[in-house]
């Protein structure tokens, strides 16, 4: 390479827009010997000045230096450095400079000079600067909108008990500390919302203003300065007459029994319990529903004082806190409103819809000289009730009527049709003997009525003959699928009365005819019993005559078990099932070893339903051989009077033979457990379960919206 011209690289340098210094050794404190005009024109200094300041001039032109100690560290050992600065022009503005320092050495090799560059690279560091900036916007979206997703998840499902406790636990990621208050009974801290129980709505307005009552704290009363307590903006909240969020000052005073008052206490006790700091203040969120404030969503922000009296103030403050934080908390407040608000319209709607439902379930009637045993069950998930209905009416003495019947479809509509062909069929029931009579009426009301949906159905009435054991029954179908007869292992297909769908029929209706004796069982169904998608319906008849050809049981409720077990595990279909049968002394005596071992049936929440489960107990196990017949019918009583007296809803008892002792299931729509009580004072009764204690264990558990009270009786319980 050839050797450049002679004084080149001095004019370079000289002439270089790059401000450019020379400055003497380290240790002579790194005098300023030289600079040129470009570091003259961007710092407003020459040499002669800034040798004139003596040892280390240049860092009288450095703002900001964080990297200093290990740039001296370097130069001290006189290795070139680099580093960048903030500092000042000319014109006073700011800028960043990278500075670059190398040594120039002598014959000994020690760095007697140093030649440095600053180079301005304030548009570069602002570029960073601005792309870092908008990285930490993006990342906090993200996290921001990943808490108000976990927030969204939880608030999906407020039967967990721990919900809002578990959202304020995320929001303290944001803020030191968070918490949700609920406005059901007057202000109350909460870690979750009970959807199922309606609200009780009481206590919901605090006192605005209560004069200085003996039992108020002396710090919560108001100061008796002549001036008003502040305003209860908290109560301004929970009214709806401001929107929030408001500021609660934590060291001002109010009226003990305002909700700013009582608010102020809790949040004292629970922030320095949490956090062991004293706050100043808190932001109150409403967390609103559609019509009114359902609770308050209180934040701490960070700025209080801690136990050694210091002030102490948290990087998130309101002072230094960004307002992506408070949109956070407002988002999460109201999401939080409306998930309630929706979980508690969803609640009360299906407390109404329960209670429409139970009132259209199938009842059955107690009647005497029949074992009758019953089932339903509606295809829908969300429903207690579908198109399908029974009927069993004592119409009078020795007279019994059964109506076994199917609308087409499982929605509320088709449950509305059963409800007013239910009405009907019972209505002509009471008034007319015959039971094609009776649906020949039903039909011409049915035409006028204009009901929306087909549907078949079976009445059948049964009379006791005077003169012995038989029954007469008579019967008529609408379009539906014939009973059975039951007897000796035979069965007959009752397929006389036939007609067509109700409200269809063009001529008059038949009555079949046949007669019952003791042993004899009949069956009354729906078709989703039978009904498969991968076979005919008849087909799926003839496997229920196979399947009843072969059962062993010889009360109506084994009976009942044995088809569903068989026919019923998997139905496509609503099911209704109705067993009747003639008792049979003689044979009811004997032992049924291979009867299913489980029972089940569904009364009403009426007193006689005691006296129908005693039965029913006592009849069970006599067909299994269990000798704690009395022990069990003490139980039953107890536990089924309880499901009456204190229950509401229909109340399903089960039965089932564990091997080593009778277990007794008694299910109502009461979540309130039974509790063991001394007796009533002033009233008979109380020593409900004192009895069951005594026979049996026992216990309970929810079963959907109410309870399962359980009871297995001691293999020796023998009652005294």
């Amino acid at each position: 390479m050839p050797p450049l011209p002679g004084g080149f690289l001095d004019a370079a340098v000289a002439d270089s827009v790059i401000p450019v210094f020379v400055t003497g050794s380290w240790g002579d404190g790194m005098p300023v010997l030289w600079v040129n005009d470009a570091f003259t024109h961007e710092t407003g200094t020459d040499a002669a000045r800034l040798a004139a300041l003596g040892s280390h001039a240049l860092l009288s032109l450095v703002v900001d230096d964080a990297d200093r100690a290990r740039s001296q560290d370097e130069l001290r050992a006189g290795r070139p450095t680099t580093r960048l600065v903030r500092g000042r022009r000319a014109d006073g503005s700011l800028t960043w400079w990278q500075l670059t320092v190398s040594p120039v050495r002598d014959a000994d090799g020690a760095a007697a000079r140093w030649f440095g560059t600053a180079t301005d690279v304030s548009t570069h560091v602002e570029r960073q600067a601005a792309q870092l900036a908008s990285l930490e916007v993006e990342r906090r979206e993200r996290a921001d909108l990943d808490l108000i997703a976990q927030t969204t998840e939880l608030l999906g499902d407020l039967e967990y008990p721990y919900a809002l406790r578990d959202i304020a636990d995320l929001l303290r990621s944001v803020v030191p500390w968070a918490g949700f208050y609920v406005n059901d009974d007057g202000l109350l801290f909460a870690d979750g919302v009970d959807v199922a129980s309606p609200p009780s709505g009481r206590g919901r307005r605090h006192a605005r203003y209560v004069p200085e009552a003996p039992e108020a704290d002396a710090a919560d009363r108001p100061p008796h300065d002549g001036h008003e307590p502040p305003r209860d903006e908290v109560q301004d909240l929970l009214e709806g007459v401001v929107e929030g969020p408001v500021m609660l000052r934590l060291d001002a005073r109010f009226p003990a029994h305002s909700a700013s008052g009582w608010l102020r206490r809790d949040l004292l006790r629970r922030v320095v319990e949490e956090t062991g700091a004293l706050p100043r203040a808190v932001v109150v969120h409403a967390v609103a529903g559609r019509r009114r404030v359902l609770g308050l969503l209180a934040t701490w922000h960070g700025v209080g004082v801690a136990a050694d009296g210091t002030v102490t103030e948290d990087p998130r403050a309101p002072a230094s806190e960004p307002q992506h934080v408070h949109t956070v908390i407002e988002v999460v407040a109201r999401r939080a409103g409306t998930a309630i608000d929706n979980a508690r319209l969803y609640a009360r709607e299906h407390r109404l819809a329960e209670a429409l439902q139970r009132a259209m379930l199938p009842e059955q009637a107690d009647v005497s000289g029949l074992d009758v045993w019953t089932y339903y069950a509606p295809n829908a998930e969300h429903a207690q009730v579908g198109g399908d209905w029974y009927d069993v009416l004592q119409i009078s003495d020795g007279t019994v009527g059964l109506v076994v019947g199917d609308v087409v479809g499982h929605d509320v509509e088709a449950a509305a049709a059963m409800g007013q062909l239910r009405s009907v069929v019972r209505s002509y029931a009471f008034e007319l003997a015959t039971p094609g009579i009776v649906v020949d009426r039903v039909d011409q009301l049915v035409t006028g009525m204009r009901i929306p949906r087909s549907a078949s159905m079976v009445y059948a009435t049964l009379r006791h003959q005077p003169d012995g054991d038989a029954w007469t029954v008579q019967y008529t179908r609408a379009g539906h699928l014939p009973p059975l007869l039951l007897r000796d292992g035979t069965v007959t297909q009752l397929a006389g009365g036939a007609g067509s769908l109700v409200g269809f029929g063009s001529k008059p209706r038949t009555t079949g005819q046949a007669e019952l004796r003791r042993g004899d069982v009949m069956l009354f169904y729906t078709d989703g019993l039978i009904e498969r998608r991968d076979r005919s319906l008849k087909v799926g008849l003839d496997a229920l005559v196979e399947t009843s050809a072969r059962i062993t049981a010889r009360d109506a409720a084994g009976v009942g078990e044995e088809l569903l077990s068989r026919l019923a595990d998997a139905p496509e279909d609503d099911v209704a099932l109705v067993v009747v049968r003639v008792p049979d002394p003689v044979a009811d005596a004997e032992t049924q070893p291979l009867s299913p071992r489980s029972r089940r049936w569904l009364l009403p929440s009426e007193p006689a339903s005691i006296g129908r489960a005693r039965h029913a107990v006592l009849r069970t196990c006599q067909a299994w051989g269990l000798p704690e017949s009395a022990s069990a019918e003490l139980v039953v009583s107890e536990l089924v009077a309880n499901g009456v007296l204190h229950g509401w809803g229909n109340i399903a008892l089960r039965l089932f033979d564990t091997g080593d002792g009778l277990r007794i299931e008694v299910e109502d729509s009461n979540p309130a457990p039974p509790v063991t009580t001394d007796g009533h004072p002033n009233r008979v009764g109380g020593f409900g379960m004192q009895i069951v204690e005594r026979l049996a264990d026992w216990g309970w558990r929810p079963a959907g919206s109410g309870k399962l009270v359980w009871a297995k009786l001691h293999a020796s319980s023998v009652p005294g």
